[in-house]
């Protein structure tokens, strides 16, 4: 099944995408008060990788694009994989890390804001879901929006290798808004 889409616009749903699921995590931390713990910071990191990537491939030429395509299927293949491994230390399948005891707060002044801010500071555990939404956790929700991402990203490449190029529109077609 083919969508028409140019890799182009491929690259730009893929970081409007990610933009969207980092935006996501947060409003989960500072609007809603869930406060991420060390696996949920890291868990972040391939989504900040994969947004330039992807603004990035969107402007390359088509063989370029087509790569920076596939290197973001491989961003995300490693992002679900770090969602798998948090979700499977909050369901007890395995050990965490050792050092996972949540995001620290903003430095106290002095020792009696200090002692004020351990009375009001909540440690985030590795190994509790702060939320979940049928059935899983914000890690398990990672794995599945990381795998369609990286599924699309490859699709998406694979379609552009097979498809415009050999029906003679080049990698960007031929809309007024890729020339």
């Amino acid at each position: 099944m083919r969508l028409g889409l140019t890799i182009r616009q491929a690259a730009l749903a893929v970081a409007l995408a990610a933009a969207a699921t980092i935006g996501g995590a947060l409003v989960f931390e500072h609007v809603w008060g869930y406060q991420p713990c060390k696996l949920c910071l890291t868990q972040r990191n391939p989504y900040y990788l994969a947004i330039p990537l992807a603004l990035i491939a969107a402007f390359l030429p088509a063989k370029w694009g087509r790569i920076g395509l596939w290197l973001l299927a491989l961003v995300f293949v490693v992002s679900a994989g770090l969602g798998a491994y948090h979700a499977g230390v909050e369901w007890g399948f395995w050990e965490g890390p050792s050092d996972c005891g949540g995001a620290m707060g903003s430095s106290a002044g002095n020792v009696g804001d200090f002692l004020n801010q351990l009375q009001t500071t909540r440690v985030v555990s590795c190994t509790e879901a702060a939320w979940r939404f049928l059935g899983l956790s914000l890690a398990g929700w990672n794995v599945l929006i990381s795998l369609a991402l990286a599924a699309f990203a490859a699709w998406a490449a694979v379609q552009g290798a097979s498809g415009s190029e050999r029906a003679g529109t080049g990698a960007y077609g031929s809309s007024s808004l890729s020339q």
